[in-house]
C-alpha cells in the first residue's frame, strides 16, 4: 500500500469514527417518521403550518402586519388542493377564511387599502392542547386604525379536528371584548366569512346550497339557515367532488342571515340586512361560535347535516 492510499483510508477511518454508523444512517430517512403520523402543526415566524399524515392540511397566518390574521389553504382530504382562494377576481383582497368588518366606528377592517385604515393585529399566537387527530390554534388580535381608538380586542381559540376519511373541520370559539361603544351600520363586509376556490363556486360550475334546501345567491342569500357552503368537481380531478361548509350556532348573539355570493363568497353575518344600527357598550363582550366542515363528497354524500348535529351535542 502507497502512502497516499493509506492517507485516504485513514481520513475515512476518521470519519466514520467521527460521526457513527447510526448517525451516518438518520441523514436518510427511508420510511416515514414515527412523529408524522396523524395531526401534526408548526408554529413559526407568526404562521402556524398543519399537517395530516404529513401532508399539507391548513396554515393559520397571523403576521402582525397583515390586514387581519386568515386560515389559507385549506385542503381538501382527496385532492389535496385549497377549497378556498387567497386572492381571486372580484374583490382580490378576500383571504381564505377570516374575520373582519367595515364600517365599524369610522375605520375599514376588511378592504383592501392598507392597515392604516383598519387592521385586526395579531398579538399573540401559540398552540394549546393536542391530541393525535386535534391541535388548538390560540390567537389574540387588537382592532387597531392609525390616530383613533380600538373597538375591538379579540381571543380566538381554533381546534382543527379530522372526524374521519372525508371530513374535517375547524371550530371557531371567539370572543370580542368592546375597547369603546361599538355602532355597525348597514354593512354586508361584516365577521366570519370566506372566499371559496373558483372551481366549487357557481359562477364556474359549483354549486352554492344551504341547510334548507336553497340553491345559488338566489335562494340563499338573506335566508337564515344551519349551514351554508359550496361544493363541485375539483379542477384537475373531475373523479373528485369536494366542499366547503360554514355553520353558525344558535348560540350567537343574532340571526343566522346569510350573505352569499355566486361567485364565491358567503358569511353568515346579519349586518347587510339591518332595519337599525347594531350596538354595543364599552366594557361588554360577545361570543362567537362557528364550524367550518372540509368534505369529500356532496353535504348529503358527508352527512352535514349530522357533522352539525355532533358539533351541537359537543358544545352543550
Amino acid at each position: 500500500m502507497d502512502r497516499r492510499t493509506a492517507i485516504k483510508l485513514s481520513l475515512a477511518a476518521g470519519l466514520v469514527a467521527a460521526t457513527g454508523p447510526q448517525r451516518l444512517l438518520a441523514i436518510d430517512y427511508k420510511k416515514p417518521v414515527p412523529e408524522a403520523k396523524g395531526l401534526t402543526a408548526y408554529l413559526k415566524d407568526a404562521q402556524v403550518q398543519l399537517r395530516w399524515n404529513n401532508k399539507p392540511l391548513t396554515a393559520y397566518r397571523a403576521n402582525p402586519s397583515l390586514k387581519y390574521p386568515y386560515f389559507y389553504p385549506l385542503n381538501g382530504l382527496a385532492s389535496g388542493t385549497s377549497l378556498t382562494t387567497e386572492s381571486a377576481l372580484p374583490y382580490p383582497h378576500h383571504r381564505g377564511l377570516w374575520l373582519g368588518c367595515e364600517p365599524l366606528n369610522g375605520g375599514d377592517y376588511w378592504g383592501d387599502n392598507g392597515p392604516e385604515s383598519g387592521q385586526v393585529k395579531s398579538e399573540l399566537l401559540e398552540l394549546g392542547l393536542k391530541t393525535e387527530d386535534s391541535i388548538e390554534v390560540l390567537n389574540n388580535c387588537n382592532w387597531v386604525r392609525k390616530d383613533a381608538p380600538s373597538p375591538w380586542s379579540d381571543e380566538r381559540k381554533f381546534t382543527i379536528r379530522i372526524l374521519n376519511e372525508s371530513v374535517w373541520v375547524i371550530d371557531a370559539k371567539i370572543k370580542l371584548i368592546a375597547n369603546e361603544d361599538i355602532e355597525i351600520k348597514k354593512a354586508k363586509h361584516s365577521f366570519f366569512a370566506i372566499r371559496a376556490a373558483s372551481d366549487i363556486s357557481p359562477a364556474y360550475g359549483g354549486v352554492l346550497t344551504n341547510s334548507e334546501g336553497g340553491i345559488g345567491a338566489e335562494e340563499t342569500l338573506g335566508m337564515e339557515a344551519k349551514w351554508c357552503g359550496y361544493h363541485g368537481k375539483r379542477a384537475g380531478r373531475p373523479d373528485v367532488v369536494e366542499g366547503i361548509t360554514v355553520m353558525t350556532h344558535p348560540d350567537n348573539p343574532w340571526k343566522s342571515t346569510w350573505l352569499t355570493r355566486d361567485y364565491g363568497h358567503l358569511s353568515p353575518s346579519p349586518f347587510y340586512f339591518l332595519d337599525e344600527p347594531w350596538r354595543i357598550s364599552k366594557g361588554k363582550s360577545i361570543d362567537l361560535k362557528y364550524r367550518v366542515a372540509l368534505h369529500v363528497g356532496t353535504p348529503k354524500e358527508a352527512d352535514i347535516d349530522g357533522v352539525y348535529d355532533q358539533w351541537l351535542e359537543s358544545t352543550i
